[in-house]
């Protein structure tokens, strides 16, 4: 390529640039005031961004209402729930309303007027205790259980009439074989069957036969001459030749003089030895102690 060449092509280049930049400015210049003239409007513009204030301001009182009205039942709710307290309280202290005789706790004498909590007191109700209710017991016993579990309390399947068809292939039963197996009756076991307090329940039975067998055949006369002509038997106690023991009668350490063999009594209180009294105190030769 020859510098001829070279010159034409970049002179070609800037001519191209210059071209681009002037259509730039020009197509700015265009738009903008064709924008200006048919597209943007000033007055609209203007108009628009007042009416989006205002939607601002009424959504703004719109909210603030609402959490007004949001506080207002908080409010009430915790009034409500601070009256229901105070009610509750008024019930539960009703013992402490003034009567005619003695006045009450929040009554004094002493006070112009009456405290609040006395005519809270007398417009509110004793508060009653209230009986928990009492569960039905349900009956668990193996009656029932095993009348529940019977084969009457079991959907019967009901006869159809044979289908023409084949037997699927496989290893499968008859159909009432598998129903009879499915729906036959229970068939407890003895330690099932019998009660676990059977031995208790038989030796009560037993009692109660051995207590109505138990016949007193003699007559209980304690108002007639029946017993007159019985003889009166003393107890061995009573007929002993040497009378009863006077352990109990008289006092435990009386002297009895009489069968002393001296002039006085003989004493049974020795004196105390000096060996017993030195054990654990002494020491021997060795060291040790005694």
């Amino acid at each position: 390529m020859s510098g001829s060449d070279v010159y034409q092509l970049a002179y070609h280049d800037m001519k191209m640039n210059i071209y681009n930049a002037m259509a730039v400015r020009i197509q700015k210049r265009w738009r903008g005031y064709k924008v200006r003239k048919y597209g943007f409007n000033y007055y609209y513009f203007k108009e628009y961004l007042r009416a989006i204030s205002e939607t601002n301001d009424a959504v703004r009182e719109a909210l603030d209402d609402f959490a007004d009205m949001r506080e207002r039942e908080e409010k009430k709710a915790d009034l409500e729930r601070e009256e229901k307290k105070r009610d509750y309280a008024a019930r539960k202290m009703h013992y402490l309303l003034s009567t005619k005789q003695i006045p009450g706790v929040y009554n004094s004498p002493f006070r112009k007027e009456p405290d609040p909590w006395e005519l809270r007191l007398q417009k509110a109700k004793p508060l009653t205790h209230q009986r928990p209710k009492a569960r039905k017991k349900r009956p668990h016993s193996l009656s029932s259980w095993l009348a529940c579990t019977s084969t009457r309390s079991f959907p019967r399947s009901h006869t159809l009439p044979p289908i023409d068809r084949k037997q699927c292939q496989g290893p499968f039963r008859d159909v009432s074989d598998v129903l009879k197996q499915r729906y036959k009756p229970l068939e407890p076991t003895m330690r099932v069957a019998e009660p676990i307090n059977s031995l208790k329940e038989a030796r009560i039975e037993f009692r109660r036969l051995e207590l109505s067998r138990n016949v007193q055949e003699n007559m209980f006369l304690p108002f007639s001459s029946y017993h007159k002509k019985e003889r009166y038997i003393p107890s061995i106690h009573l007929s002993s030749k040497y009378g009863p023991d006077a352990y109990g009668y008289h006092r435990f350490r009386d002297e009895s003089p009489n069968k002393w063999i001296g002039g006085k009594d003989f004493q049974t209180i020795l004196p105390s030895f000096d060996l017993f009294s030195k054990y654990g105190k002494s020491y021997s030769k060795a060291g040790q102690i005694l």
